[in-house]
């Protein structure tokens, strides 16, 4: 078997033992390389692909590999790898389905304490020699504690519950949105109740996103839904930045539509400093308060890898022996 990896290469042999493997097995690192020719001329008779979660695996590149039986992604996303291509060859396509739902659920939380805290804002108060200045303001302000807040979670899968069951540790009143509601009994579990997510962006003092990126879900966040959202609330982000519209989000944070936002995903990846948000928050120092950014990390955690290559390897294994992987997105 021949694996083509277009991730990063010291990622995939820090989580490899490779000694665990067939030692017929063939690899090749393509790392982040786009451009199909070179993919082809690098890996083009491989059996399989391993693809970071936003790297793209085009149609062309699908249909012009004759031996490709799985692309597997890195990560939970797949949206970059063409199905429809996949699906008429036959290749299956696989990702990590709750593999890193701990991770991203402490990043959604910790997101939503650093804005109630004014975590980074802070940071730079007691370095610029102003502690006492920020201490007085906020005291003043006043400071939410996050089991006060009443917090709807919009798309409830494996990520969303792992975040209300933290979220209930904490005593928040947790409401969710999904298209197919939980049943009773996990709505008990999981001590939450079901909401329309219009109902959510009315009434929730804190949003957090958790669905896919595809193209139901493009600018999911745009200005009508922003328009929505309770006066002075907090959206947070820890899905894709594909689902927020940032024109949208900046006038809402500008206007004081929302109070803040925590974020860790913004769109396009990579994310440079022409983007909208990064520029927009460099020349106006008050909205750049109210927003928090991560470098979209929120699954990266030993723990998350350690069951990702876990299950990588173990569909590797399937698909060369002729059995059926598991956690397959399209339809071979």
């Amino acid at each position: 078997m021949k694996i083509m990896f277009m991730t990063l290469r010291d990622r995939v042999e820090r989580f490899t033992d490779f000694s665990n493997l067939s030692k017929d097995w063939e690899y090749v690192f393509a790392g982040y390389e786009k451009d199909t020719a070179k993919l082809l001329e690098m890996g083009g008779d491989a059996d399989a692909i391993l693809a970071d979660a936003i790297t793209p695996v085009p149609k062309e590149l699908i249909e012009a590999m004759p031996n490709l039986k799985i692309i597997h992604s890195e990560g939970v996303g797949y949206e970059g790898i063409n199905l429809a291509a996949a699906d008429e060859k036959h290749i299956y396509v696989c990702n990590n389905r709750g593999a890193n739902k701990t991770a991203v659920a402490e990043q959604a939380v910790m997101l939503m304490l650093m804005v109630l805290r004014h975590a980074v804002t802070g940071h730079n108060r007691v370095l610029e020699g102003r502690q006492i200045e920020a201490k007085a303001s906020w005291s003043m302000e006043g400071i939410s504690e996050l089991g006060s807040m009443h917090v709807g979670i919009i798309g409830m899968g494996d990520i969303g519950i792992e975040t209300a069951k933290l979220l209930n540790a904490f005593g928040c009143r947790v409401s969710y949105n999904k298209r197919y509601p939980l049943s009773p009994s996990q709505e008990k579990e999981y001590n939450v109740t079901y909401m329309s997510a219009d109902d959510i962006l009315k009434n929730c003092d804190i949003v957090s996103l958790h669905i896919p990126s595809n193209k139901e879900t493009f600018e999911y966040m745009n200005e009508e839904r922003f328009a929505m959202m309770k006066k002075g609330s907090i959206l947070i982000n820890t899905a894709r930045g594909e689902v927020v519209k940032n024109e949208a989000l900046l006038e809402a944070l500008k206007s004081g539509q929302i109070a803040a936002a925590g974020l860790d995903v913004l769109a396009p990846e990579p994310v440079k400093e022409d983007n909208i948000v990064v520029k927009a928050m460099k020349n106006d120092g008050e909205l750049a308060e109210k927003i928090v950014l991560a470098p979209h990390i929120g699954g990266l955690t030993v723990q998350t890898f350690d069951k990702i290559y876990g299950t990588i390897w173990s569909n590797f294994k399937k698909v060369c022996a002729g059995e059926t992987p598991v956690n397959i997105v399209n339809h071979p």
